[in-house]
């Protein structure tokens, strides 16, 4: 064994795990910097920028995930050749379609959740009567901004560059176990967070890459996770992943009787098996159900 052979392939590129390493340093050097000029600007521009805020959140997903693709595509150029089209987020092919087919997917896998909840007793939802139309409206569409800069930024991190060149290395299952505990561990320090959401919160991340596998594409597993989301915060009022503060007017009011272990209690229904239930239905529906890109056909 040569000493090279430590750092590059027989395709004579760097291998996997130093790409890997090489991305992650360049992401928080540049978030680091471009962070904080964001916040400047913002606060210059405002006069504020509260780091809870809808504004400061919405500003935060959209740099963060530009800088995400930005050192994904720089380190797919220099060190395996590839196109930025190679990351799954340039506007082309299915990317519509499989936007839509992701919001469809996760309103209804976040349903089923819900749905199991009812079903066993735990929930009750009904219409928020004390808030006016528009409140409610505007609820809709700036929740909807804020999870979406959010869901792009988290795919385009966890299901971005780290992800997908440990796939072209034939690694993607052990990828997405890492990952997906690596999208676990983040939210330990949301409210309420437990051992079990923690679980939970990995197998969406589980969930997400299965998506990713399926379309090969961000688009989908995006389209996914922004609308479990919205349809969890803003439809049916319920705590996303511990955090109220998002979702000020949403349309339904949420009852939550327990047991906690099916209901997850005060950190949303994330924290509890019915979470668990859908999710599994929902990658059960990806994995059989015929569609996906072409990509992604040539690679199964």
């Amino acid at each position: 064994m040569k000493g090279t052979d430590i750092l590059f392939g027989s395709d004579g590129y760097p291998r996997s795990g130093w790409r890997f390493a090489i991305f992650l340093a360049l992401f928080i050097i540049l978030g680091a910097l471009f962070g904080a000029v964001a916040v400047l600007l913002a606060t210059l521009i405002l006069g504020t920028a509260e780091p809870g805020s809808a504004f400061f959140l919405t500003l935060n997903g959209i740099v963060s995930t530009a800088i995400a693709l930005f050192v994904g595509w720089l380190c797919g150029r220099y060190l395996e050749k590839l196109p930025f089209e190679a990351l799954g987020a340039s506007f082309k092919n299915r990317w519509l379609l499989n936007l839509l087919l992701g919001l469809v997917g996760g309103a209804l896998t976040f349903a089923v959740g819900a749905g199991v909840g009812v079903l066993f007793g735990g929930l009750s939802f009904s219409l928020n009567s004390d808030a006016s139309a528009n409140s409610i409206a505007s609820t809709l569409l700036i929740s909807f901004l804020v999870f979406a800069a959010a869901a792009a930024f988290e795919e385009a991190l966890f299901r971005g560059y780290i992800l997908q060149t440990f796939v072209r290395s034939g690694l993607a299952w052990p990828a997405i176990i890492i990952t997906s505990l690596a999208f676990g561990a983040v939210h330990l320090g949301n409210p309420n967070a437990n051992w079990f959401s923690s679980l939970n919160t990995a197998l969406a991340g589980i969930w997400f890459g299965v998506a990713y596998l399926k379309a090969r594409d961000l688009w989908f597993p995006t389209g996914l996770h922004l609308a479990w989301n919205w349809t969890q915060g803003s439809i049916f009022g319920v705590e996303v992943s511990g955090l109220t503060d998002i979702v000020k007017q949403p349309v339904l009011r949420e009852t939550d009787i327990g047991p906690v272990w099916l209901t997850g209690g005060n950190y949303g229904i994330e924290g509890g098996i019915a979470t668990t239930v859908a999710l599994v239905v929902s990658m059960i529906a990806i994995l059989v159900i015929p569609f996906g890109s072409a990509e992604a056909e040539k690679a199964s």
